[in-house]
């Protein structure tokens, strides 16, 4: 039996059992336990990479940091041309996606082994260098775009956000990068603070909020050479039938936010992309929604709108929070998924409070209403 086919036949088990039960296998284990475990990770991540027999992927690190299927598809949307360099190419994934729609494509990465893999699994016509961005940066010819992805590890391989910890740093290349590209595309972690990116980043034209089944993965900054206008915001929730929202910092500055005093018959709240981006006032213009509080990020309405970008749940009773709500509200409520929204006490604590245990058909909502009222909302999901 060879390598590739003891992967084909022991993609679905475990790792850590293979490694014991065929210790003395006449296969390159290293190798095929190496594959089977990406294969595994990749099957939901990048399902169209994990069933082609033929890539070969490297350690488990690369694999984690990737992106994934659906939101390299989603950065391919935003960008074309003729002339495209990725930066940090990585495991490709993005790449891979990305040069689909140009003419000519050049892959950067400091690490051997990766830039070998590359050459392996990525059949567009590509250019593969092995050297570090910067290097790169002062010899290569001007391109339409640019993709960057610095890696968010310091020395020790702990987690970093700031772009001034990143590898490479973005800030002190940025000017170079906006003279050698026509579009340069900016990934960076779902934590950064976008307000103190836009402070430190030049010429950004577009900032894209990136969740995936409402979990936000990716903040992807657009900077074009000369831009000095407001940069557009775009909302997306991928693997999901919830529209894209399109704002400026300055629309949901100025809007006048429509609020409710009580709860009416639907209760809606935003996906984490929009949480993420900031936008909050100007859904109540869009949507005929009204909030319940101005930091409370909840909003409702007496009629449902199905194309709210987000959770909608049907009211079932809300009430104010104080020492008879077991009795009343919650009355024979044993199970039920908790979320505070500006509310004093944690999840975790308000479960204490309520012995109520985890569950996940009935919703209970802890936030402050308008007149600084703490209640407890009722709902199941309408959608």
């Amino acid at each position: 039996m060879d390598t590739k086919q003891f992967i084909a036949e022991h993609l679905n088990d475990d790792v850590r059992e293979l490694a014991l039960k065929y210790s003395n296998a006449k296969v390159d284990m290293a190798l095929a336990l190496r594959q089977i475990e990406a294969r595994q990770i990749l099957r939901k991540k990048v399902p169209s990479w994990s069933d082609n027999e033929d890539l070969l992927f490297p350690a488990h690190l690369s694999i984690e940091q990737c992106s994934s299927e659906d939101t390299a598809r989603y950065k391919a949307s935003l960008l074309q041309g003729q002339t495209f360099v990725d930066l940090t190419g990585g495991l490709g994934v993005d790449c891979f996606f990305i040069s689909q729609n140009f003419q000519h494509t050049d892959y950067v990465e400091q690490n051997a082994e990766l830039c070998a893999l590359a050459e392996h699994n990525l059949s567009n016509p590509l250019i593969i260098h092995n050297e570090s961005a910067e290097e790169y940066l002062t010899h290569c010819s001007p391109v339409d775009v640019i993709f960057l992805d610095p890696a968010r590890r310091d020395a020790h391989g702990r987690k970093t956000v700031s772009i001034a910890d990143c590898t490479p740093n973005v800030l002190e290349l940025q000017n170079l990068l906006l003279q050698k590209a026509r579009l340069v595309m900016l990934k960076l972690s779902p934590m950064l603070d976008i307000s103190k990116a836009l402070k430190e980043l030049h010429c950004v034209q577009e900032v894209h909020v990136v969740a995936v089944a409402n979990e936000c993965k990716e903040l992807l900054f657009l900077l074009e050479p000369d831009f000095e206008g407001e940069p557009t915001f775009t909302c997306v929730n991928l693997q999901t039938d919830q529209p894209s929202v399109r704002f400026t910092a300055e629309e949901e500055h100025s809007c006048h936010a429509a609020f409710n005093e009580v709860v009416s018959r639907y209760l809606y709240e935003p996906n984490a992309a929009l949480m993420k981006g900031g936008c909050f006032k100007l859904l109540t213009q869009r949507y005929g929604v009204q909030k319940l509080h101005r930091n409370s990020h909840l909003y409702t309405s007496d009629r449902l709108i199905h194309d709210f970008p987000g959770r909608v749940f049907m009211v079932e009773g809300w009430a104010s929070f104080n020492k008879k709500i077991r009795q009343t509200l919650l009355s024979g409520v044993k199970k039920a998924s908790i979320a505070t929204r500006n509310f004093p006490l944690s999840v975790a604590e308000l479960r204490k409070t309520l012995k109520i245990a985890d569950g996940d058909e009935l919703f209970l909502f802890a936030t402050t209403l308008t007149g600084e009222q703490k209640v407890i909302i009722s709902a199941r999901k309408a959608k």
